[in-house]
């Protein structure tokens, strides 16, 4: 009985230790897979991170290359590899960055302007630009100027890659300078160096800097707050050409891809995207332009441009005559400017558009321009007449009642 006894007692006390080894290894297995699980979480998102600041590192490096191109005195210095370079650095970045298409636009027109050259031509890339420039220049090397130009266009790439490091550099090195002369502001309003950056931020900040009197600082501070608050929604670069594009196609019907190839049509989205922003924060604007009128302002504006390039390149496509006014709605509207604005105008004018087949936001979006357009285009335009007096309202519900009639939803 008692050798029976003792088999038991060591059969249960090895039972035992292999039920501890088996659940110390099974707990060593759960804590290597959470651990590897949290080095592949955190692996993907600083690779995330990385790639972000990449990005916003090299749009930088590029608005710093493609600023001097704005400038007359660089174009009448300019060799035929400098406008080569801009040129490839602004078509790279022109769909995703509004100051890359504005420096697209200048060089297309300062190119044709001067060298004769239309740089929206599909064979054009930058060893036949450059090569085009050259000829243009110098008759004499005509012949040798295309080989020459590719293979010097292959050693640009290189020198182009180490410039736009060196830009990066510099600009760091400028954005130091200037942080040093604004301290006391950037402490003020806790402004991260990078953020200076942005130029709007850096204007607001050099204002604020050199206020004087106390409603001056006010309304100084009173913009880098807003300035500050749109870092913080679209990062220091801005809303990029996609998102524009993508943020008007969900509010508004009629705006095409070719619209977003006008530097002020683009100018005049970011405009709209960022007074949307600020009204529905609940910023009020200052006492002399409150933020509905500024609202109304860039909504006008935004139609605006949205009609004249639309008819742009409707003309462009059919080849009508660009004085030519083939839409019925643009008839009824600039048919007489007497009654503009009126109630009856609005409800002829609104009566017009449905016969064209517009369709309901094609309809409210031009009705929003007339209405806020207290006289009519053509005398408006001849300075014959100045836009009433309106009354106006701020707050944080500006953004949604605007979007009743206008831009947003």
């Amino acid at each position: 009985m008692s050798d029976s006894d003792g088999m038991d007692d060591l059969v249960d006390g090895g039972l035992r230790q292999s039920l501890m080894i088996g659940s110390r290894i099974a707990e060593t297995l759960a804590r290597r897979r959470q651990e590897s699980q949290r080095q592949e979480e955190h692996a993907a998102t600083q690779a995330a991170y990385e790639a972000n600041a990449r990005l916003t590192a090299e749009r930088s490096a590029a608005r710093a290359a493609l600023a001097p191109v704005t400038k007359d005195q660089w174009w009448d210095k300019a060799q035929p590899r400098d406008i080569a370079t801009a040129f490839t650095t602004a078509e790279a970045w022109k769909n995703h960055d509004p100051a890359a298409l504005a420096a697209a636009e200048k060089i297309r027109q300062e190119v044709l302007n001067r060298y004769g050259i239309d740089t929206r031509d599909a064979a054009t890339n930058a060893a036949s630009l450059e090569a085009g420039i050259q000829n243009a220049a110098t008759d004499s090397t005509r012949q040798d100027a295309l080989a020459r130009s590719q293979e010097e266009t292959r050693a640009a790439v290189a020198e182009h890659e180490k410039a736009m490091s060196l830009l990066a550099a510099a600009s760091i090195e400028d954005l130091r300078a200037q942080a040093a002369v604004l301290a006391p502001e950037m402490e003020r309003h806790q402004v991260p160096v990078e953020y200076l950056a942005n130029p709007e931020l850096a204007t607001a900040m050099q204002i604020a800097h050199a206020a004087k009197t106390p409603a001056a600082i006010e309304a100084a501070d009173a913009t880098v707050k807003e300035r500050l608050y749109l870092i913080g929604k679209d990062g220091i670069n801005g809303p990029d050409i996609d998102q524009l594009r993508k943020e008007t196609a969900e509010n508004v019907n009629g705006a095409v891809n070719e619209h977003f190839e006008d530097p002020g049509f683009v100018q005049a989205a970011k405009e709209m995207h960022e007074t949307k922003l600020l009204a529905e924060a609940g910023f009020t604007g200052s006492e002399r332009v409150p933020m509905e009128q500024r609202y109304e302002q860039a909504e006008k504006e935004f139609f605006t441009r949205m009609e004249s390039v639309g008819r742009e390149i409707e003309d462009r496509v059919s080849g009508n005559d660009s004085n030519r006014l083939t839409d019925q709605g643009l008839k009824a509207e600039s048919a007489s400017a007497a009654g503009y604005g009126s109630a009856e105008h609005l409800v002829k004018f609104a009566g017009s558009l449905e016969n064209t087949g517009a369709n309901e936001a094609q309809i409210r979006g031009r009705l929003v321009a007339a209405r806020s357009e207290g006289t009519h285009p053509t005398v408006a335009i001849s300075g014959k007449a100045a836009t009433k007096a309106r009354k106006y309202r701020t707050g944080p519900s500006v953004g949604a009642d605007r979007g009743k009639g206008g831009l947003s939803r």
